[in-house]
């Protein structure tokens, strides 16, 4: 019994130390994938940019449990500040932090606490995780971001409204921003990167903590 005992410890060890190395080089790798951004002129001003950082994040979600989703999250934000740092006092960072945990938690639960884990409940959690997270960031930005950008650079709201305008035609209210260029580039984004996820998890599955 002490034989088997410790057997079992030393498997448990294992996969603790397995487990958070995964999780440190996940995030490794979305905080330097987070550096590597370009804008989306078609859909919002250039200062909204899009990068593949959630993809890491949502892999180690689905694999390890929402719960590693929100370190490697956290590791994340914690690279790109390091390496890149900040120009809004890390209200920026701490809100990616929070929009990326919208999107990841809800995604990590719906696939990774089903008793059969199915293509389905991964686009279903990936699809709750999108919703989420869009409306996270209209309520962010609106109250948030918008207003913490505008101090750094000494702009007012309205300014971020005439860029929107020069998008999209229609946006001239803050209201309108939100639904005409927050609402569809963060769409864009998650629905992106949940495609990208959805090809690539079951052939790197393998060398990560199985299901």
């Amino acid at each position: 019994m002490s034989e088997q005992v410790l057997r079992n410890g030393n498997v448990a060890a294992r996969t603790r130390t397995r487990t958070i190395t995964q999780v440190a080089m996940l995030g490794a790798l979305a905080g330097i994938l987070m550096n590597f951004e370009f804008p989306l002129p078609f859909l919002a001003p250039a200062f909204y940019q899009l990068d593949f950082s959630e993809i890491p994040v949502l892999v180690g979600s689905f694999a390890m449990g929402p719960v590693a989703g929100v370190l490697i999250e956290l590791i994340k934000v914690m690279v790109h500040l390091v390496t890149k740092g900040t120009i809004t006092a890390g209200v920026g960072d701490l809100a990616n932090f929070l929009m990326g945990c919208a999107f990841v938690v809800p995604a990590g639960l719906i696939y990774r606490y089903h008793f059969v884990k199915s293509r389905k409940h991964a686009v279903v959690g990936m699809a709750v995780g999108t919703v989420v997270t869009t409306v996270l960031a209209c309520f962010m930005n609106a109250f948030v971001l918008l207003p913490a950008y505008g101090k750094a650079f000494g702009m007012p709201i309205e300014s971020f409204i005439e860029m929107g305008g020069a998008v999209h035609g229609s946006v001239n209210s803050l209201l309108s921003f939100v639904a005409l260029i927050i609402v569809p580039f963060n769409l864009f984004k998650y629905i992106v990167t949940s495609v990208i996820v959805f090809l690539v998890y079951k052939r790197i599955r393998v060398v990560l903590k199985g299901d």
